[in-house]
């Protein structure tokens, strides 16, 4: 099984973030090794919240009495999920220097939280331009919504044509880097995964489901960062959703036995979907 270090927010209630990443890894065997950027009672959609983001240089000294303990060596990938400042980003791009150092290299997997449709940026302009500008470029896995492609490479991503162009520019034309666009551009009742890597292009479609709770974005770039195929981690997060909806929050545990079990997401080519 996998370890797997992640760095995003943490909170008391609910599952989006590590709250959400780190029970799901768990409960298929995987190692998580947790860095919270901030500690919250619960997301912020509620009515009611509280907590603070942990300063940057206590996450710092955090990696060092880890690593001092012997216990950073022999991560399989880290992942970099919600920062709340340009210091916080700074410190991802730290970490994941250090531990390109190291004898064993992990995959670094970015999940760049900056923003959606319709309401566009929701973190500080100097965290997005951070993120685009130090954390992008060090990243093996990117796994960007349509939005947050689209901002990250100043392109439309309208269309799924619009979309693949714009995933190839994040790709920097080398599919050595691994694109996988959540939520993509298709018909009202379904979402799914725009995948492109070293295998070509490949669309997966899932039926898009109401009052899904938050989280399953921090779901679905944990299952990768584990080393989950594509398909595979689609199919887990699928039956999550589907056990969840209608719910305050993803039922991770109460549902395990089932969304643990589920089939992998078959996906198909996108030249049948082009100009779409």
């Amino acid at each position: 099984m996998s370890r797997v270090l992640i760095m995003s927010s943490w909170t008391s209630v609910g599952h989006v973030g590590l709250s959400a990443a780190a029970p799901a890894l768990q409960r298929l065997g995987h190692h998580v090794t947790q860095l919270p950027t901030i500690i919250l009672s619960n997301h912020r959609g509620w009515r009611h919240v509280a907590g603070r983001p942990i300063p940057a240089r206590e996450i710092l000294e955090m990696i060092d009495a880890i690593d001092a303990n012997g216990w950073l060596d022999g991560h399989d990938a880290f992942l970099a999920g919600y920062m709340p400042s340009a210091e916080h980003v700074a410190v991802a791009c730290k970490i994941a220097d250090r531990l390109r150092r190291r004898p064993t290299v992990p995959r670094v997997v970015v999940d760049p939280i900056l923003g959606d449709d319709p309401r566009g940026l929701y973190v500080d302009r100097d965290v997005a331009d951070a993120v685009r500008d130090t954390l992008v470029p060090r990243a093996d896995v990117l796994t960007p919504n349509a939005f947050e492609l689209g901002w990250l490479t100043d392109r439309p991503t309208g269309t799924l044509t619009e979309t693949h162009d714009a995933a190839m520019a994040l790709a920097e034309g080398s599919l050595d880097r691994e694109i996988l666009v959540t939520s993509p551009p298709l018909p009202a009742d379904e979402t799914g995964i725009l995948a492109l890597d070293r295998n070509g292009e490949t669309l997966f479609r899932t039926p898009r489901l109401d009052a899904v709770p938050n989280g399953p974005g921090d779901v679905f770039s944990a299952l990768i960062a584990a080393g989950l195929p594509v398909g595979a981690a689609l199919g887990h997060l699928q039956a999550l959703i589907e056990a969840s909806a209608g719910g305050h929050h993803l039922d991770i545990v109460g549902s395990a036995e089932r969304w643990k079990r589920a089939a992998a997401t078959t996906g198909g080519t996108l030249t049948q979907h082009k100009g779409a």
